[in-house]
């Protein structure tokens, strides 16, 4: 900090300069007073540590301070708004963390037997009759973690499914441009061979690549709807008899199916597989890397090979399968237990709060704040397709156009005023791409002020004050980072400074 912002401490108020942990530690301090261990022999066959453990040694006071200050610096759904796109970043109502931790859901071991867990079955049961009425699938694999582990269990069922018919020559799986890039990942670790498929100038599917794609060499199809554009893609129907038509299965993935719910059941549209995110759908804290869940419905076509293992309900009680029965024909396991159970509370809470009902307004008020963000800023930033959107507006760089200001400047510039920057550069089909998604619970009052933000910056870079951006952000307590760099080349592990060398 230099110049009439200098303060002796480095602090702003209370926007307080924290050094790392290990600078502020010390070998002197320690915050517990424990004896000294007796005399015992030496059990480590000479593998006793020798050296110091290089572990900061801090006060009570110290610790509370320091992750305090941490956690404070922080953005976050409870401190504001949060536009990510393809990410629904909405709030998490408290009372589904209540439910969630409740002792007799939080203290549950899963080696427990089945006779003293019903309660926890009837609820992994009652969260699969819940997920297969919104989907109007066959049968429900509860058992992936999250998104991209929900794509692996429907690629598997459809691997397993061709196998049965002898057809391993099949080995060939459509992805649209539009699609997730976790999508081609998934089907090249289940043994496919990708082939993208082209958009058309309304950012959907090239409806006749498609199907001129279509041969006896493809496994299935994977796409997206709403697809990473944020759009419907409106020949689902017809895309799924063509790919039916050809011996093929069609998956689908769901992470948008925030946008959908209570309004389109997607057995209707043809498809045979889909992963839902309840993290991002039914309501469960997901930032930062978790937790998640990614329960996959399956047609009944692919419900003979669904994973163990699944929950039935039976005379006065519920069972959980875990060895296979009649004609199942699984082809695995997808982990070690019985998936997220503390996010299958937390959804159940939220459906159960809601409604059916409740969950049609929910998705409907997502892509009515879409829309609403489009129309207000339609007219100054760039749209990258026409006509109405779903769950999330998706802009470009074009309104940018011989400013000097790139998407990345701008999203700093965001940052200085408050909002989390949107999804920038993605989708990759579109240059220079920002993507925006309001969710369904945020007020109009936010999105104006949201916009309203966003228009003045737009007419500050189209006033030619490009350093501006380029100097964005300012306010933050740090300023702007070599991301390329950070990503490239991380410093993952702290080390003391060297010692001072005496002059000779």
């Amino acid at each position: 900090m230099t110049g009439d912002m200098a303060t002796v401490t480095g602090n702003r108020g209370l926007v307080i300069e924290e050094p790392l942990i290990f600078e502020q530690g010390s070998p002197a301090k320690c915050g517990v007073d424990l004896p000294d261990p007796a005399d015992k022999p030496d059990r480590l066959g000479g593998l006793a540590r020798s050296g110091a453990i290089g572990l900061p040694g801090l006060s009570e006071p110290e610790v509370v301070r320091h992750y305090t200050r941490l956690s404070q610096k922080n953005y976050a759904i409870d401190a504001g708004f949060y536009p990510l796109g393809s990410c629904t970043m909405k709030h998490n109502p408290r009372l589904n963390e209540r439910m969630a931790r409740l002792p007799g859901f939080a203290d549950l071991h899963p080696f427990q037997p089945q006779a003293t867990v019903q309660g926890a079955l009837a609820v992994m049961h009652h969260l699969s009759d819940w997920l297969l009425g919104l989907t109007g699938m066959e049968a429900v694999a509860l058992s992936p973690a999250a998104g991209a582990h929900g794509e692996l269990c429907g690629m598997q069922a459809v691997r397993a499914a061709l196998d049965a018919r002898g057809e391993d020559h099949r080995r060939t799986v459509l992805v649209p441009d539009s699609a997730h890039g976790t999508n081609p990942a998934t089907a090249a670790l289940c043994g496919f061979k990708v082939r993208g498929i082209p958009g058309d100038a309304t950012g959907r599917v090239d409806v006749a690549a498609f199907k001129a794609a279509l041969d006896d060499t493809v496994a299935g199809v994977m796409l997206t709807n709403p697809n990473t554009c944020g759009l419907f893609e409106r020949d689902m129907v017809e895309l799924a008899e063509a790919v039916h038509a050809a011996g093929a299965y069609f998956y689908l993935d769901g992470a948008n199916f925030n946008a959908i719910v209570g309004r389109v059941k997607i057995a209707d549209l043809g498809v045979d597989a889909m992963h839902i995110n309840l993290h991002k759908t039914f309501s469960t804290p997901h930032g930062g890397g978790g937790p998640g869940a990614g329960p996959t419905v399956l047609s009944a076509a692919l419900a003979p090979f669904a994973p163990l293992p699944h929950v039935v309900a039976e005379g006065d009680g519920v069972r959980l399968i875990e060895h296979i029965e009649g004609d199942m024909q699984p082809f695995g396991r997808m982990k070690g237990f019985h998936g997220q159970f503390g996010v299958f509370v937390r959804a159940l809470s939220y459906m159960m709060s809601l409604g059916r009902d409740g969950l049609r307004q929910a998705s409907g008020d997502a892509v009515l704040n879409a829309n609403y963000l489009m129309a207000r800023l339609g007219d100054t930033l760039t749209a990258s397709f026409e006509g109405p959107c779903m769950h999330e507006a998706l802009f470009d760089d074009r309104f940018l156009k011989g400013t000097g200001v790139s998407t990345l400047d701008f999203a700093k510039a965001m940052i200085d005023e408050g909002f989390h920057p949107m999804t920038m550069y993605f989708p990759l089909v579109v240059h220079g791409a920002m993507l925006m998604e309001p969710t369904e619970t945020e007020s109009r009052e936010t999105l104006d002020a949201f916009c309203d933000a966003v228009l003045a910056l737009a007419a500050k870079a189209r006033a030619g004050d490009a350093a501006f951006f380029t100097e964005a952000p300012r306010h933050t307590p740090r300023r702007r980072l070599d991301e390329t760099k950070a990503a490239r080349t991380p410093v993952l592990r702290w080390e003391p400074p060297a010692p001072a060398r005496a002059a000779e």
